[in-house]
């Protein structure tokens, strides 16, 4: 006959132990012990506060519960499947160390709160590790744009040539997204960092607790003013997977960028071998397997954030045992979002290299100064709209002569139209075409390097 389990003597029987493997979560949420153990710790001070229980029995428990702790670190406390999930298995270790007062830890809570609470928990630490990460990322971002405010870069719309841009200007496109993923990420950490301690199965409890003095303990700014609510509220959790969502998103939409700069058709960038994999067969081959894999793990977040909107669609209050699903999508999304993080840091840091030569080849290549030449024309009266189909005309005439703009002559220009003047080719040479776009938040030098300064001010001010 198996151990008698949690609930009460209303059973009489025992469960099938296929059911019960199926039923157990202690596979995957003993990633919450830690913070089990800190919510239970809270919780017995809360009822020896109160005079629930006396002053010794909630010492008592403590010393208990902080002993577990330790041995759980020393891994000698392995609880297995027979514990069912992690909050059975500390309470049944503590009553083993403690005695029966170890059964009075779980007065006036249940599963039910007490999961919400280790999730809560949790996740307010995972926040902040992962924000630790963008940050990480950031720099390296900053750094590589600090070193190439004057490398040029095709810049593309379509992927399509468009017009040539500050390569470090390209790069802080990607800092600005990790820094509102930072914000985003700070701002749901507020909604995370809510305690639903004390909400007990979903109608309270009738005991005299206090649940601003556990709340405090346990460092949530605020309470849940609705134990329903309390109990079944997984908004912060969804919360947090559109935010990992966005954070891959933004990954993988750089990732996508590196396969195709490293391509032999790009050759904007060199991998160097720290991260980068061969082929099996073909020996000459360099394959860009960080961003493939991150650009693939994405699709694992946006499963996770799927699920976890079906999981909570259809569920009538309060707690249903559903629930207990929410746990591996969160771990997994975490887990998946640090790793890439660290991933694309370290190969941004030291994986990479940028061809300058090749890059100021690709902007002198191509027709992307054609809205400068435009912008000339309308620089001394000529209306815009007709400038464009004039320069347009240019366009297909040079292609047919197989020259690029540049290679025009001025007698050529001042056919198409007489205001063409010998400094055309300053005002079309791919620095100047970059240098001249000098509007607030432009490709313009100056306000890279005006960018740049606020990037770092962004930095210093909040680490």
């Amino acid at each position: 006959m198996s151990e008698k389990k949690t609930w009460s003597d209303r059973f009489e029987g025992t469960l099938h132990p296929a059911i019960a493997l199926f039923n157990a979560s202690i596979g995957f949420d003993l990633e919450l012990i830690e913070y089990d153990l800190t919510g239970s710790v809270a919780h017995a001070k809360m009822l020896a506060h109160t005079g629930i229980i006396s002053a010794s029995e909630g010492q008592t428990l403590v010393t208990g519960l902080e002993q577990i702790r330790q041995e759980y670190r020393e891994g000698k406390f392995n609880p297995g499947i027979e514990d069912e999930d992690v909050h059975f298995a500390v309470e049944k270790r503590l009553t083993a160390i403690v005695g029966d007062v170890g059964k009075k830890l779980h007065t006036a809570r249940s599963r039910n709160d007490q999961v919400g609470t280790d999730i809560r928990l949790y996740l307010r630490d995972k926040i902040e590790e992962i924000r630790k990460k963008l940050r990480e990322f950031q720099a390296v971002l900053l750094s590589q744009a600090e070193n190439n405010v004057e490398t040029l870069i095709p810049g593309y719309t379509h992927l399509q040539r468009a017009q040539p841009v500050s390569l470090a200007h390209h790069l802080l496109a990607y800092f600005n997204m990790a820094q509102r993923d930072w914000e985003r990420l700070g701002e749901i950490k507020g909604r995370v960092n809510i305690s639903p301690l004390g909400s007990g199965a979903l109608a309270g409890t009738t005991f005299p607790i206090d649940r601003h003095y556990s709340a405090k303990e346990l460092k949530f700014t605020q309470v849940y003013g609705n134990s329903l609510d309390g109990v079944s509220d997984r908004d912060f959790a969804i919360e947090f997977l559109c935010a990992a969502s966005l954070i891959m998103v933004h990954l993988s939409r750089l990732s996508e960028e590196i396969i195709l700069w490293s391509s032999q058709e790009f050759s904007f960038i060199t991998l160097k071998d720290s991260c980068a994999t061969g082929s099996s067969i073909m020996p000459q081959k360099k394959n860009p397997d960080v961003p493939e894999l991150v650009r693939g793990k994405t699709g694992r977040v946006f499963g996770h954030l799927q699920g976890l909107l079906t999981l909570m669609k259809g569920l009538p209050l309060a707690y249903n045992k559903d629930l207990q699903e929410d746990k591996e999508a969160l771990f997994d999304g975490v887990k998946t979002v640090k790793a890439c993080l660290e991933a694309m840091t370290i190969l941004l840091r030291e994986g990479l290299e940028f061809r300058n030569e090749r890059l100021a080849e690709a902007v002198a290549e191509d027709f992307s100064n054609a809205t400068d030449v435009a912008d000339y024309l309308a620089a001394r009266g000529v209306p815009f709209r007709e400038a464009y189909n004039l320069v347009g005309k240019a366009v297909k005439e040079a292609m047919k002569k197989g020259k690029l703009l540049k290679d025009l002559t001025i007698e050529e220009w001042q056919q198409l139209h007489p205001s063409f003047a010998a400094d055309i080719y300053e005002a079309i040479a791919p620095k100047q075409v970059v240098a001249a776009r000098n509007s607030y938040g432009g490709t313009g030098f100056d306000q890279v390097r005006q960018a740049l300064t606020r990037a770092k001010s962004e930095i210093e001010i909040i680490n």
